[in-house]
């Protein structure tokens, strides 16, 4: 179901996993398994042949939670049933490792990998929704204004980095403006809509632009009132169970 000429919108079936929160490329993603259709996703994807991803889409949940299996009545739309929306763009996550635990839950690791849009849903017997997603492109955008926005944004985010930190050490950021701008996004105290535009950018210019913009409006924030110190593994996306 590829695209002509175009390799990079590959057009796939993934296993979806909604969640109250926004995965990024390149971050880590700790879950806890207990629901029983994870659960069933995890045996799936550990049935998988070793040559392929054990790989799920992380997708925020836009309003609602997710109740039951899909139906008949439910059609290729983003919204599963009446309680559930879910956003377009997600992000695959990849499976690292995974704990079994006694009891048949499962702890895992996972690590997000590329950027998806989800075209809708597909009818199936799985107890876990399963998307028809098309694979996005990470492009840079406007060259000449790469590195300029880059540079801006990693001053913004030191400066943010040290009001709220307890200690004035600086981090180790990435110098690739693409991973930087993943990292920003994930990590900066920003609410779900936020990180979701984020995610959605359709480029790395354009997501430092936007981050740049968050950040100075945090800033201002953090001067009208008392930020709480904390680390920055402290602001990283947090585990989340189902």
């Amino acid at each position: 179901m590829e695209a002509p000429n175009d390799p990079e919108r590959t057009r796939t079936l993934l296993p979806l996993f909604p969640l109250g929160t926004v995965l990024f490329p390149g971050l880590v993603l700790p879950l806890h398994v207990f629901e029983p259709r994870y659960r069933t996703l995890v045996q799936h994807l550990t049935e998988l042949p070793a040559n392929l991803p054990r790989e799920f889409g992380v997708v925020a949940i836009r309003r609602g939670w997710e109740v039951g299996r899909q139906t008949e009545s439910t059609d290729a739309s983003i919204t599963a049933g009446e309680s559930l929306s879910l956003y377009e763009v997600g992000c695959a996550a990849e499976i690292r490792q995974i704990t079994e635990l006694p009891d048949g839950r499962f702890d895992l690791m996972t690590v997000g990998r590329r950027r998806f849009r989800l075209l809708g849903l597909a009818r199936n017997d799985t107890p876990y929704l399963t998307g028809e997603v098309e694979w996005l492109p990470e492009p840079k955008g406007d060259p000449e204004r790469e590195s300029e926005l880059a540079a801006g944004v990693l001053a913004a985010y030191q400066d943010y980095l040290r009001a709220v930190r307890a200690d004035e050490d600086g981090e180790q950021l990435p110098d690739d403006p693409t991973v930087l701008s993943h990292l920003v996004a994930a990590t900066a105290s920003l609410t779900l809509e936020d990180r979701q535009s984020l995610l959605a950018e359709p480029d790395t210019v354009s997501r430092l632009k936007a981050e740049r913009t968050l950040l100075r409006r945090e800033a201002t924030l953090l001067g009208q009132v008392r930020a709480v110190p904390v680390a920055l593994a402290d602001l990283a996306v947090p585990s989340s169970p189902n």
